[in-house]
Order: C-alpha cells, then sequence, then structure tokens
C-alpha cells in the first residue's frame, strides 16, 4: 500500500489556493501526514527592483536598493506567511503539523526544489495561478510541473470547472 507521510500544497493566494489547500489538508488528515503549505517570491520581483541599480554608478545608490530589494523580501516572507496562517484557520486544518515554507526564485523550479528538500510523497497544485495569460502563452507552472515533478502530482479543480 502507498503511504503519504508529507503532502506538499503549492499556494499563490490565487483564487484556487483555499480548495488545493482543503484537499490537500484533507488528504494529510486521513494519511495523517504531515501538511507542508508552500509559496514561491518570484525571482522576477525581486529581479526588478534590483534592475533600478543597475546603470546608476553611485555606490550609495546601489546599497540603498539591494537593501530596498532586501526589505521587500523580508516583507513578503511575513505577509505570506500570515495569509497561510489566515487560510489555515480558514479551512479548518489548525490540528494538523502545518509546515509553512517561503521560497525565493522561479515558481515551478522552487517547488521541484522544495519537494526534494523537504522529502515530500505527494504534492497538490491547483489548476492555474494568478498569471491565467502568461500560462496560457508560455506554459504555466503547473504544467512544468506536471513535466517535471520527482513525486506524483494532484492538480485541484473547483467543482466550476
Amino acid at each position: 500500500m502507498i503511504t503519504f507521510s508529507k503532502i506538499m500544497a503549492g499556494c499563490d493566494f490565487s483564487e484556487y489556493s483555499k480548495v488545493t489547500l482543503e484537499y490537500a489538508a484533507s488528504l494529510a488528515e486521513k494519511c495523517q501526514a504531515e501538511l507542508i503549505i508552500v509559496n514561491i517570491i518570484n525571482q522576477r520581483d525581486v529581479d526588478t527592483i534590483l534592475a533600478i541599480s543597475d546603470k546608476q554608478f553611485d555606490r550609495t545608490v546601489e546599497k540603498n536598493v539591494e537593501k530596498l530589494a532586501d526589505d521587500y523580501v523580508k516583507r513578503e516572507i511575513e505577509k505570506r506567511t500570515r495569509q497561510m496562517e489566515d487560510l489555515i484557520r480558514e479551512i479548518s486544518c489548525t490540528h494538523l503539523s502545518v509546515k509553512k515554507v517561503v521560497r525565493i526564485g522561479i515558481p515551478f523550479q522552487e517547488l521541484s526544489r522544495a519537494i526534494e528538500d523537504e522529502h515530500v510523497d505527494l504534492m497538490v497544485v491547483g489548476p492555474k495561478g494568478r498569471g491565467n495569460i502568461a500560462g496560457v502563452l508560455f506554459g504555466s507552472n503547473a504544467e512544468k510541473l506536471f513535466r517535471h515533478c520527482p513525486v506524483p502530482l494532484l492538480s485541484v479543480r473547483s467543482k466550476k470547472e
């Protein structure tokens, strides 16, 4: 029999996040598994802030921009951790063993790394994230994850779809 001791849920705070977490939490409860909720701060956002100093010749400006990027990351980690805690309360899974992870990078790559780093047995994701248009043009993170995921991957659809 296949057992799951660690179930990871991708959470991007899109409209699909709540139902994705509900499925992951339900499975974690039934399997008596640890639930790991992961959110990725897109490296593109951090790079945009750092690009401001790219053409500057003044080292003070460069240092201020680097501090701005560091502050942005720190604020985002705090904010996203609070949002995860709110979702955990909202779906009533506070009784489960839940680990919250916020990472920085290219979303599908960081999700794959997080799966390996956390020794996850099952990954649960929503069908789409916040970037619906980009997903149509370039392939969504969920699509890329399906091709490269090192463990079984469950894509949760809402009942409307």
